[in-house]
């Protein structure tokens, strides 16, 4: 397939001034101007034309598949507008910054945003192939996906987002636009921050991000069957929820989360923000915590009063089993999870038998992950969280015998992903039985039945399987 080019610079970039043109690798292209120069051109050529806004004259605008889309300044789809990314396209984004203090190219979404990949040919948002780096991977060169106020509904399907992370620095349009507090935050991968906004993120890679994978401030989604890696460099997690949230997130792998797969939060909850709402079920979550370096991390952890239900659930070499914190003062925004409106249970706690990296010391002395499970930790809802579920210990692993990935071999602090790594299990796994069985009628997924209509199409959260983790057998 040849690749045609889209550069995407300059003044040319802001949403009322954006241009671009497309033409053939091996045509020439002047990237200051964002024009094509035809192979043609004589000694003394035209005036080369004006980039134009291609939003003027229609609400929705498409990239195809067959193109690169090269960005060197912030990006802008305009409220009111949308933006088709087809399957196979790439956007590249520089990361020299915009402006004298380099801002991170960020990504905005004020109208809408659907990435239509498939599995031969992803949608990619990255960065120059030779800075694909593994020294890069917590790097932060580039922005992420910002979906603003005004962003309606975003698809990402069998989409690659990664090396984003940058700071957000005085002048980003996120830090204008009150999103993010300039100099204090690093950019996820995906925001969203409209609590009447549609979000579908599917079948999708984030990987090798400073921040969250997902920042949700906002919003209802369905986020399942993505991969999630080496996601957060000193204290981030792969799903981040917070108020104003309605959120199935299912059938996902999360594989070195630096604090968190899942940190469940109805903090600023409101008479806007309501109460968050998330149904967490069939994930497999391996590696979690390890790289936080304080108490903190492990896999789950759900506060001010959000409604959690997280079950069926598979956690592999985590550091600690579900966190509820301030569980004396329950069902509070500003304290522990809504108790009376969650289920945090029936959930499979793995472990290895390799020990923690010496460099790495915590001060509850926590060397293996089977031993974290067992800790008698405060933030532990004893009898209530984790009542029904398998944890390992020292005696027992659990060992979920997967297809092929060893539990006892990649260390605890491990975030580089292996693609030959197979997360089915086998036949005899002790996974596939003892799960819950979703008789619970406040336990189903939000989005199972009616689903989630984004771009006309209507898509349904995964059904709940009678199995701990993202897999069942091949």
């Amino acid at each position: 397939m040849r690749l045609r080019n889209y550069f995407l610079c300059g003044a040319a970039m802001l949403a009322t001034t954006m241009g671009f043109t497309a033409c053939d690798d091996d045509d020439p292209i002047n990237p200051d101007q964002g024009t094509e120069i035809p192979d043609d051109t004589p000694d003394t050529p035209d005036t080369p034309d004006t980039p134009t806004d291609p939003w003027a004259t229609a609400d929705v605008v498409t990239w195809p598949g067959d193109t690169i889309v090269n960005l060197d300044n912030h990006f802008t789809v305009p409220e009111g507008k949308s933006l088709i990314i087809e399957a196979g396209a790439q956007v590249i984004v520089s990361t020299e910054g915009v402006g004298a203090n380099q801002q991170p190219i960020e990504f905005t979404v004020d109208g809408n945003l659907y990435c239509q990949g498939t599995a031969e040919s992803p949608v990619l948002f990255s960065i120059e192939e030779s800075q694909r780096t593994e020294a890069n991977i917590f790097a932060g060169l580039w922005g992420g996906i910002v979906a603003t106020s005004t962003c309606e509904e975003m698809l990402i399907d069998h989409t690659i987002i990664e090396y984003t992370g940058g700071d957000v620095i005085e002048g980003a349009p996120a830090a204008n636009a009150g999103i993010y507090e300039a100099g204090d935050d690093a950019y996820p991968q995906i925001t969203t921050n409209n609590v009447n906004g549609k979000y579908v993120i599917t079948n999708s890679i984030l990987r090798n991000g400073v921040s969250d994978a997902i920042y949700m401030m906002g919003g209802q989604a369905i986020i399942a069957n993505n991969l999630f890696v080496a996601n957060g460099e000193t204290g981030e997690e792969a799903v981040n929820v917070k108020s104003g949230c309605r959120v199935d997130v299912a059938g996902n792998v999360m594989f070195a989360p630096n604090t968190n797969a899942l940190k469940l939060s109805s903090s600023d909850q409101s008479e806007v923000r309501t109460q968050a709402v998330v149904h967490a079920y069939n994930n497999t979550i391996v590696n979690a915590g390890w790289r936080r370096d304080s108490e903190k991390g492990g896999g789950i952890y759900a506060e001010e009063n959000v409604s959690a239900y997280v079950y069926n659930n598979l956690l592999v070499n985590c550091k600690y089993r579900a966190m509820t914190p301030a569980l004396d003062n329950l069902a509070n925004v500003e304290g522990g999870y809504d108790d009376q409106h969650s289920m945090i249970d029936y959930n499979f706690y793995a472990s290895g038998n390799q020990q923690v990296d010496e460099n790495y010391v915590y001060e509850n002395g926590i060397l293996y992950a089977w031993q974290g499970y067992n800790f008698d930790h405060e933030e532990y809802h004893v009898g209530v969280v984790d009542a029904h579920s398998v944890l390992a210990t020292e005696e027992n692993q659990q060992d979920p015998l997967f297809v092929n990935f060893d539990i006892n071999a990649v260390p605890l602090t491990g975030y580089i992903y292996d693609d030959a790594w197979d997360f089915h299990v086998q036949a005899n796994s002790p996974v596939l039985s003892g799960a819950y069985d979703d008789s619970n009628a406040e336990a189903a997924p939000s989005f199972l039945t009616n689903g989630l209509t984004v771009n006309g199409q209507t898509y349904t959260s995964p059904a709940v399987e009678a199995r701990f983790g993202a897999y069942g057998t091949n």
